[in-house]
Order: structure tokens, then C-alpha cells, then sequence
């Protein structure tokens, strides 16, 4: 459900980044409660159109939740653009509900954020949380970032080292200019992560990693940490702009910044619903298998129907047509909001950059990147 909300403040982070600030109405607090790390959908009508985009939230949690959000510059951008050079303060935009799994409650341990660009918003929000309200916590971000320009919320980062400076370790790398002190410029890859990480850190006793950025950042920050012998348990990701195409499917058009809540793997297949709700991986080339005609049942908001899929269409664009109220934000599957559990039947899913390798197994898919691969398939968006 989305809330319109005024703009209260935009601020200039670099020429191609700002951050809203939205008013929160004393009715909304506990609507707009965040957990650290989560983001929230924005929403705008163009022309009848509707546009929706994901952006995390960088404020700290509180019970008098502040709503701010990071927004960069995406060329081609329907919402960016919007943000940075029309948005103004007295504004309303519609906005959805806190949302997403790439979260960290605060609790003590030792913390490492591997962040890129964009990434750092919801990280942010993510160690201040955790700094403030737990003195038995460490944080250490590792951020990368083009240019020092380009750096998002460099204040905010410097503020955190002059208040814990016994606890927050800060590592900075630009990939196009060179520092005067402190690591050499070039890309965090696989291979300069595995050689740094140790060099920073004991691995072995780190309770938490946060990885968020670009999909080649975070793909080579997992595989150097499951090379480093990391539990995969102990690995966050989000995934910031996907730039590739998904398998079978032409890139997205006009493309903003897509958030996910704690993905995994970018695994793709069919899936079918077993005994007690598990999701098995099936074999065989799912496109050879989907039928001329099925049809989706779907329960939302405790209401149940069933409606044709038109060939092509992903189930979350067949429950659309006839439930205007459907959750989604990015369709690209990255946010993880259009969730859903698979109660029945067997569907392909495009990719998946949003869920856990245990939701998954347990029954779970993404409606927007899912495909009948039988006659008949069930959804739950309630579960």
C-alpha cells in the first residue's frame, strides 16, 4: 500500500546524487518503523503511466522513523532523472511501506560492509544503527568508488570515524583516481579482495558480511569470500543495477537503481511445488516445457482467484491485469517485493537476485521472474 508523503528535503551529494527526505505524519510512524538496511518503493503517474523504483533508506532505524533515501543518476533513468531535476521540497510522492531482508538488528559481533557507489546507503544506516546502539559492536566498511566527487555521503562516513574510532574501520578504494595515502586505485575484484581481506581483518571471526553495489562487485566479493572459506550463512548481498539481460528476456528498458533484501545466488530454473511446501529444482530446458495455456490462482490480502496467463507473461503481470493491488517495485528481479510462496504447480523463474537459497528451497519464488511451466500453478502472496 502506498502513502503520499511531502518532500522535506532534498540535499546535493555529488553532481549526480541527492537525498529526499520524506515528512513522516505521526499516524505513519509505525508504519515507516525501518530495520536497518531495508528500502522503501517509490511511486509517480507519467502520461498514465505508472512508474515504480526501489531506493534504500539511510537514515537510522527509530521509533520516530526519518525517512531518507540515497537516489544516483541512472542514464536513461525514468525516476532518477525526475529526483534530480524536477523533484522539489513541498512535493508529494506516493511511497510503500519499509521493505526487504538484507538487514542487520543490532546485536554484538564484529561487522565487515564491502560496498560500491550507490551501495553504501542502506550500510549506512545499517553501522550507525549498530554503532549507537550496541558498545559491544565493530563495523568495517570497505567502500569503492570511481573518484572521491562521485563519493556518496562522505560526511556522514567521516562523522562515524570521529565517534568511534575505536570501533569503526574505515577502508576507501577509487577505481579511476589515485589517493594520497592508503590503498592503490583500481577494481575491487575477486582476486584483490582474497589478498585484502586477510591482510584487514581476522575472516575467520567475522559474525556478519554486507555486500551492496554493482552486480560485479558483489558477485566477486561472494566468491572471493566463499574462497576465504566464509559460511555462506554469514554472507548478506544487495544487488544495485543490473545491466544484463536475464536469461531469454531483452535488458529493461529505462532501468533505475534495483534494490534486493539479502540475495544469494542469481539462480535461475523450474521449480515445482512438493509435499509441505519445498521447492525442488527440476532439469531439462524449461522453456521446452511451458504450456500454451495455464492459468494462476492467487491469494492476496486474503483473496483468492484465478485468471489466464497470456503466453510470455510473467505471473506477476497475469495477477496485474486483474489485481491492481499486486506488490512489486523493481520487476527486474532484484527488491524481492513481489515475493511469493508457490503452493502449487510448477513454474521457470528468469532469474533471482532477491532470496535466500533457504527461501527458495522452502517454497518461495519471485513473481515477477516466474513463468508457468504447468497448467495450472498457485501463488500466495501472503505467506
Amino acid at each position: 500500500m502506498f502513502h503520499p508523503l511531502r518532500v522535506a528535503e532534498i540535499e546535493r551529494l555529488t553532481d549526480d546524487a541527492v537525498a529526499v527526505t520524506f515528512q513522516v505524519p505521526p499516524a505513519l510512524h509505525k508504519t515507516f518503523r525501518h530495520v536497518p538496511g531495508q528500502h522503501i518503493a517509490l511511486r509517480r503517474t507519467v502520461d498514465g503511466r505508472e512508474i515504480r523504483r526501489t531506493y534504500s533508506i539511510c537514515a537510522p532505524a527509530s521509533d520516530e522513523p526519518t525517512l531518507r533515501v540515497g537516489i544516483r543518476l541512472v542514464e536513461d533513468g525514468e525516476f532518477s532523472t525526475y529526483a534530480l531535476k524536477e523533484l522539489a521540497v513541498g512535493d508529494t510522492v506516493d511511497v510503500m511501506a519499509p521493505a526487504g531482508r538484507f538487514v542487520l538488528e543490532p546485536r554484538p559481533g564484529h561487522f565487515v560492509g564491502i560496498v560500491g557507489g550507490s551501495g553504501i546507503t542502506p550500510v549506512l544506516s545499517i553501522v550507525t544503527t549498530l554503532l549507537t546502539r550496541r558498545p559491544d559492536a565493530r563495523f568495517c566498511l570497505i567502500r569503492s568508488d570511481r573518484t572521491a566527487a562521485s563519493t556518496m555521503f562522505l560526511e556522514e562516513v567521516a562523522d562515524l570515524k570521529d565517534r568511534f574510532p575505536d570501533r569503526f574501520q574505515l577502508v576507501t578504494v577509487l577505481s579511476r583516481e589515485d589517493q594520497q595515502s592508503g590503498l592503490p586505485s583500481g577494481r575491487l575484484d575477486e582476486a584483490r579482495l582474497r589478498e585484502l581481506l586477510p591482510a584487514l581483518l581476522p575472516v575467520d571471526s567475522v559474525d556478519g558480511w554486507y555486500l551492496c553495489g554493482p552486480f560485479g562487485l558483489v558477485q566477486a566479493a561472494e566468491r572471493a569470500l566463499r574462497g576465504l572459506q566464509v559460511p555462506r550463512n554469514r554472507i548478506h548481498e544487495e544487488i544495485f543495477h543490473i545491466s544484463e539481460p536475464a536469461p531469454a528476456e531483452s535488458a529493461l528498458a529505462g532501468a533505475d537503481t534495483a534494490l534486493a533484501g539479502a540475495a544469494s545466488t542469481a539462480a535461475t530454473g523450474t521449480l515445482s511445488a512438493a509435499a509441505g511446501g519445498s521447492t525442488t529444482l527440476l532439469g531439462g530446458p524449461p522453456a521446452l516445457r511451458t504450456p500454451v495455456h495455464s492459468t494462476v490462482t492467487a491469494t492476496l490480502d486474503g483473496r483468492a482467484g484465478s485468471w489466464p496467463v497470456v503466453d510470455g507473461e510473467s505471473l506477476l503481470e497475469s495477477v496485474l491485469r486483474n489485481r491492481a493491488d499486486a506488490p512489486y517495485a523493481c520487476k527486474g528481479g532484484v527488491c524481492g517485493t513481489c515475493r511469493a510462496f508457490l503452493v502449487s504447480g510448477e513454474i521457470r523463474m528468469d532469474r533471482n537476485y532477491a532470496l535466500e537459497d533457504e527461501e527458495v528451497a522452502s517454497g518461495y519464488v519471485l513473481a515477477c521472474q516466474s513463468h508457468p511451466v504447468t497448467e495450472e500453478v498457485e501463488l500466495d502472496f501472503d505467506r
